[in-house]
């Protein structure tokens, strides 16, 4: 764990900066995006929607997605081997957040309605049915990841502040 004390402040910056991103992706989505889909008839919204979803699977996409995550694992581990370390409990409990409200909630709450939007064609009756019922769901479920992405980034920030040597 020496190279993570090393790399702890990079680390905390990149969860704090990278979890930022992410809720600023996914406020993006429930503030304007999904609305504007919303606004359009159901067979455009849904082949938009299908095309984001593939689209959204890109290098950058999934670093700035999963990257927080790895760096926030790696914060944990270190904080449960070095419990005294000032900042431990903020890097324990925006791990958590981060893990489980944005990547835990990406797999069980929005993916499968992706996948489920994917293999209905956007003219038909069952495309127009699923589409109101995905645009309620999908978009509860990105708020709560908004959220938890967004207090993630506030718990890494408030660990910088608790480092020594900081002025008061």
């Amino acid at each position: 764990m020496a190279i993570v004390q090393n790399l702890r402040l990079p680390l905390i910056l990149f969860a704090a900066i990278g979890s930022a991103l992410s809720a600023g992706i996914f406020f993006a989505f429930s503030t304007f995006v999904m609305q504007a889909l919303a606004q359009q008839p159901s067979s455009p919204g849904i082949a938009t929607m299908q095309s984001i979803n593939i689209t959204v699977i890109n290098p950058w996409f999934m670093a700035a997605f999963f990257g927080p995550a790895a760096a926030g694992l790696l914060l944990a581990i270190s904080a449960l081997r070095q419990w005294d370390q000032p900042g431990a409990i903020y890097w324990i409990l925006g791990s958590l957040l981060y893990l489980i409200g944005t990547i835990g909630v990406t797999v069980l709450g929005n993916i499968p309605l992706n996948d489920a939007l994917a293999i209905v064609s956007p003219d038909s009756a069952e495309g127009t049915t699923l589409w109101v019922k995905y645009l309620t769901d999908w978009t509860f479920w990105n708020h709560v990841r908004t959220l938890a992405g967004f207090l993630a980034a506030v718990l890494f920030t408030l660990s910088l502040c608790s480092r020594p040597g900081l002025p008061t």
